[in-house]
This record gives structure tokens, C-alpha cells and sequence, in this order.
């Protein structure tokens, strides 16, 4: 017979490891973004550790609801999706530049990754998912995150023109971007 103490015991580390993963849940759920397209959701797990700022910033935004109905103006089959530009044609942005966050992350299928001009200190709403590897990016554009569920639905984002450097007629939108711990 095991003794109350025993009993006890087990029961407090049972309730505090769910506890735990409770905790965690939530982190992960503050740390995640969904983005609604027209064919389905995308989930996206951002990487705070490797791009705080940047994190931050998309968060904030996307809590303001500045995302939703923006559209992928540039997009190159088989290498990226480029969105986040209220203007629509890559030369729009929040007004609130970002230094970059450069990391050893590596631009893999899937990856999320943020859009700048020649200054490495740009980076401002913009951002790109990637459809390929393209290591002639890593080290100089600021990753901070990757698709986890729903890259068949990135696939499907209407593809631009190869000879006019991706840019889209007609483009689809991201319907909805939002933090995943603010859903109910």
C-alpha cells in the first residue's frame, strides 16, 4: 500500500507538470500567428529568440488588424510570397523601420522572413514565406518564423510574373492575420 504522503506527493507533480504545459500552451499561442487565405489557414510559429524586435512588431500590427486585406504583390514560383504592404506594390510599410535581426536560421521552404531595401536596418511590416530553399539569403534578411500548418495553402497564392520580378495582377490577400492567443 503506498502512503498518503506518497500519494500526495504524485499528485502535486501531476498538477503542476500540467500546470506547465498549460504555461507553455500559452506561450505558444502568444508566439503564434494564424493567417487566414482564401483557400485555408496558414499557421505560422514565430521565433522570438531569434527576432525579437521583429516579432513584436508583427504581433502589434496584426493585433490592429493592419495585415488583413493586404495582398502577396510579389510572388516567384518556387522561391517566395511577399505581403504585408498596405500599399500594395512594395513600397509601403507601418512608418516604423526595424535593425535587422540577422541569425544562422536558414531561408528553408517555409521559412518566414522579412522584405527590406539595400538597408539592412529597413525591415518594417513587409515579410515573405518561402516556397524553396534560397541559401543566398541567409545572414542577410531577418527570419523570424515558419509555417507549420497550411504550406499547401501558401502554394497556392497566385504566382506573378517571372519576367516582371514576381509583381502580380490580380493578386490574392491575406483575409485575416491574427496572434493565435487572441482567438476565443
Amino acid at each position: 500500500m503506498k502512503s498518503p504522503t506518497r500519494s500526495l506527493l504524485a499528485a502535486i507533480v501531476a498538477a503542476s507538470l500540467s500546470g506547465a504545459a498549460g504555461a507553455t500552451d500559452a506561450a505558444d499561442l502568444e508566439n503564434t500567428l494564424y493567417m487566414d487565405l482564401k483557400d485555408g489557414r496558414v499557421v505560422i510559429e514565430m521565433r522570438p529568440d531569434l527576432a525579437p524586435k521583429h516579432v513584436a512588431q508583427i504581433k502589434r500590427l496584426a493585433r490592429k488588424g493592419f495585415y488583413d486585406g493586404t495582398v502577396f504583390h510579389r510572388v516567384i514560383d518556387g522561391f517566395m510570397v511577399q505581403g504585408g504592404d498596405p500599399d500594395g506594390n512594395g513600397t509601403g510599410g507601418s512608418g516604423n523601420k526595424l535593425p535587422a535581426e540577422f541569425s544562422d536560421e536558414r531561408h528553408l521552404r517555409g521559412v518566414t522572413s522579412m522584405a527590406r531595401s539595400r538597408n539592412p536596418d529597413s525591415a518594417d511590416s513587409q515579410f515573405f514565406i518561402m516556397l524553396g530553399d534560397s541559401p543566398h539569403l541567409d545572414g542577410a534578411y531577418t527570419v523570424w518564423g515558419k509555417v507549420v500548418s497550411g504550406m499547401n495553402f501558401v502554394d497556392n497564392i497566385k504566382k506573378g510574373d517571372s519576367r516582371q520580378n514576381g509583381s502580380v495582377s490580380d493578386p490574392d490577400k491575406i483575409v485575416r492575420l491574427c496572434v493565435a492567443a487572441d482567438v476565443k
